[in-house]
């Protein structure tokens, strides 16, 4: 009899990473199966979603043959109960230890609640991201950021709490107290998104606090698409003398994604996430290939919340495994991370551009401290307009790189030193004023 406090324990990552395809597949089916088992019998969204409470499928080729799941529908659901939970959660709300919220940067903030082997879950998926990274029960963490509601601050600080590392939280204190603690506890590892990485850089520097004399020599990145953006990643490895490693997840599928100190891109943890491609509806964004697809995820093992075929939005390039580095990992390789956001795609004048696109090519020029992106509709157009924190020159440089790699007249104005938004968490520099 499953029980939402008992462990559920997974492979060890470097043994799990050179499992075949088809022992990861057979490991997929027998997990997938077992979980329907788990879940259906209690859980209303599912069981009515797929229209039965005793599911088990012959091959997982299968799955391709069950309804996607979309965050809307989440959503809907959640805002239908009187308590706000989305009845995709499989227990009653006694058997949950731990409530989160996703951001809502797409639409209302979703609660998900965890049990205490969902919670169990989460911290050995992470383990993938630390091993990749090299962390271990030597290195000192810094979490650079408030302990809110966000999922992945929390996840962070148990994964690494279980690897026996030291863990420094550094919520309540001002970019500045934070450099000043990792310096005195001499940290050899960061938490952070990109973009917090690069503007703790921005106030050492005007601080003159030389970074690369810390102790730091790895920095893990989430939240944004800068952790497999090489211009992004070069800034922070320059001002930190650190290896940058990507990682992606979610707060309502989980921790699915982990990279390399050498290199942009992600694996999918194929132990803990069956991956699908789906493609893209119409034209595909150039100067994209038939290779762009849309991420739709299966967890497993999130028991008390789990998602079937759920559509991520997130935009990825599918990388042949029989080409991919099997040396290192056997699982499913994204060589550009996350691309962007189906969402987010705004057409220019023919050219589809995501903001990481924007972003790759703004962080090519050293001297631009913030920026941001407003995206307007005129007449039937939609059209792009940037803000930056930069000299009058570096403007005239990076319009010329717009219409390098964009073929695109973009219109750059300067904004005062400062003016613009920071954040420790997902930065806002996209702001879509269409509506």
């Amino acid at each position: 009899m499953y029980s939402p406090t008992q462990p559920w324990n997974l492979p060890d990552p470097a043994e799990c990473w050179q499992w075949s395809e088809t022992a990861i597949r057979s490991w997929q089916l027998q997990r997938l199966n077992q979980q329907f088992k788990l879940i259906l019998p209690h859980n209303r969204f599912y069981r009515n979603k797929l229209a039965c409470e005793n599911l088990q499928l012959a091959h997982l080729d299968d799955l391709q043959g069950l309804p996607f799941t979309t965050k809307s529908e989440l959503v809907q659901s959640a805002s239908e109960q009187t308590d706000q939970l989305s009845t995709h959660h499989t227990f009653a709300a006694i058997n949950y230890s731990r409530v989160h919220r996703t951001s809502g940067t797409t639409g209302r903030p979703l609660m998900i609640c965890d049990t205490l082997t969902d919670w169990n879950w989460w911290s050995s998926t992470w383990q993938h991201v630390l091993q990749a990274a090299g962390v271990d029960s030597s290195d000192r963490v810094f979490l650079a950021f408030s302990f809110g509601p966000f999922i992945g601050f929390w996840s962070a600080h148990s994964a690494c709490v279980d690897r026996g590392a030291m863990v420094i939280p550094g919520g309540g204190l001002s970019s500045l107290a934070r450099l000043d603690f990792i310096s005195q506890i001499s940290a050899t590892t960061i938490c952070c998104t990109p973009s917090y990485a690069l503007h703790l850089a921005e106030v050492a520097r005007n601080e003159s606090i030389d970074l690369r004399r810390n102790a730091v020599n790895k920095i893990i990145v989430a939240g944004e698409a800068g952790g497999s953006l090489l211009a992004v990643r070069q800034q922070i490895e320059t001002a930190w003398g650190a290896s940058v490693i990507d990682h992606s997840g979610a707060t309502e599928i989980g921790p699915w994604g982990f990279g390399w100190p050498d290199r942009p891109g992600l694996h999918i943890i194929e132990t803990s996430f069956i991956a699908e491609f789906l493609p893209m509806a119409g034209p595909a964004p150039q100067p994209m290939d038939g290779d762009w697809r849309e991420l739709v995820l299966t967890s497993l093992g999130r028991i008390g919340a789990p998602v079937i075929r759920y559509r991520t939005g997130d935009i990825v390039r599918v990388h042949s495994k029989a080409n991919a580095d099997a040396e290192n990992c056997r699982f499913a390789w994204l060589p550009d991370g996350v691309i962007g956001r189906v969402d987010n795609m705004v057409t220019v004048r023919g050219v589809n551009v995501f903001p990481s696109s924007v972003e790759e090519i703004v962080r090519q020029l050293g001297g631009i401290q913030e920026y941001r992106v407003y995206v307007d509709r005129v007449g039937e157009l939609d059209q792009l307009t940037l803000e930056v924190e930069a000299s009058e020159a570096i403007i005239g440089e990076l319009q010329k790189l717009f219409s390098i790699h964009l073929g695109l007249r973009i219109p750059v104005r300067q904004a005062s030193a400062g003016s613009l938004p920071r954040s420790e968490a997902k930065s806002v520099r996209w702001i879509d004023r269409r509506q």
